[in-house]
């Protein structure tokens, strides 16, 4: 609080316990950075936007407004746009999944579903399982509600069943209830990877019969590079999976729509929830996006955004092969925006230190801390030696040019 005023100190004194949980996105840290002239990002996960049709989609704005002006800017819905819904049910059987209207519920981005599952289903000191590392929006969460997160290490191939069991266990003789797994199966944030096939039903029953709920997070799911769509856990157990759905990646992140699938009774609770904070999602966005997939814009622009990203990301693990010091490895992703570095044993290189270099030549990242909570292991009195995530990159490739990616590359391999 140095340098706080007198007044600023008796407000911050006032502040809920939760508020000491609120931490900056370390993406968004780093935002203002990326704006400066010269600078190559590879930090923020954004689509590239260059390939919608922004002409077409400028008159439907317009045609919309005119002819339906009265319905779409009054307040609609807290369930959501029963039509744009419809589509949902009928786009996710490329998934393997056949929800009912009943059980969508449309949301200001799949961030708001998360804040809303876990305001329904935990209590402050509750155990979240999530990925180690994971989605640094979610640890966001999950901190701002007291939620302590437990995270199971991933190898190439996603989450171990097995392990996520043992740690449920470990918790359960510790006299801790793990209320839910949070999970990103396809083209995971931050690492790129993807969930084995063959772990997925295993995974759902293993949180089934040790009753936890699963929270499948599928942003990219859409994004495959070989245009294939692995099939949801939310298929292997409707009952036991809540499933966060968004077109943010694909479409548009600015028209904030998301999406939620959950069984109905949790459904009612979950736009309850939604109504005390949004009151209802923007009709006009869920317009445009209904405008956007029944025109049939959806998979042609798909198809064209996943063809690019895969060009962008063999730049990078090109670059990487190229550049990058000995004993460095990364993953290899099969869609999506990002791959994960880590760096050689017994170096001196930290990410997060490396972090104000790598700028001061021109680049910025992610440092991989961003991607761990170790709040649970220093309570617990045992903090790691090393902070989690100390040796990882997250490099994001979608909306950098190749030449670019691997100009930024070099960049960063010359300061580590």
């Amino acid at each position: 609080m140095s340098g706080a005023t007198g007044a600023d100190a008796r407000l911050m004194q006032g502040f809920a316990t939760r508020a000491s949980g609120f931490r900056p996105s370390p993406v968004r840290d780093v935002f203002e950075v990326s704006m400066r002239p010269g600078i190559i990002s590879l930090a923020g996960g954004n689509p590239d936007l260059e390939l919608l049709p922004l002409d077409r989609l400028g008159q439907m704005a317009s045609e919309i407004i005119a002819k339906e002006g009265l319905e779409v800017l009054q307040y609609g819905s807290g369930a959501g746009l029963e039509e744009l819904a419809e589509l949902v049910c009928g786009f996710m059987e490329s998934e393997g999944s056949r929800p009912k209207l009943d059980e969508i519920q449309m949301t200001a981005g799949s961030q708001m579903g998360l804040d809303l599952v876990t305001k329904l289903f935990t209590d402050p000191g509750d155990v979240v399982l999530a990925e180690g590392p994971t989605y640094t929006g979610a640890l966001g969460v999950f901190e701002g509600y007291e939620v302590e997160v437990q995270q199971v290490e991933m190898d190439e191939q996603g989450l171990v069943p097995d392990q996520v069991e043992e740690r449920i266990k470990q918790l359960a003789a510790e006299g801790k209830k793990v209320k839910f797994l949070y999970t990103i199966p396809n083209f995971q944030n931050p690492t790129g990877v993807t969930l084995a096939d063959d772990r997925r039903a295993e995974l759902v029953r293993v949180c089934r019969e040790n009753d936890v709920l699963v929270v499948e997070d599928n942003p990219y799911g859409q994004l495959g590079f070989d245009g294939e769509r692995h099939r949801s856990l939310h298929s292997y157990d409707p009952d036991a999976v809540i499933y966060l759905g968004s077109f943010s990646k694909v479409f548009s992140p600015g028209v904030r729509v998301g999406w939620m699938v959950a069984p109905p009774r949790v459904r009612k609770f979950l736009q309850i929830a939604g109504e005390a904070v949004t009151i209802c999602p923007s009709v006009l966005s869920q317009r445009l996006v209904l405008g956007f997939m029944s025109e049939g814009m959806w998979e042609p622009h798909t198809r064209k955004t996943s063809t690019l990203y895969q060009e962008r990301c063999e730049a990078v693990l090109n670059a990487c092969e190229q550049h990058m010091p000995e004993g460095t490895q990364w993953t290899v992703p099969e869609g999506g925006f990002f791959t994960w570095l880590t760096l050689p044993e017994g170096g001196a290189a930290d990410a997060e230190k490396a972090l104000p270099r790598a700028i001061d030549a021109g680049v910025v990242f992610v440092p991989g801390t961003a991607f761990y909570d170790d709040a649970a292991a220093h309570r617990a009195g045992n903090p790691p030696a090393v902070p989690s995530g100390a040796r990882n990159v997250r490099l994001a490739f979608s909306s950098v040019s190749p030449e670019k990616l691997s100009e930024g590359v070099e960049r960063l391999a010359k300061v580590l």
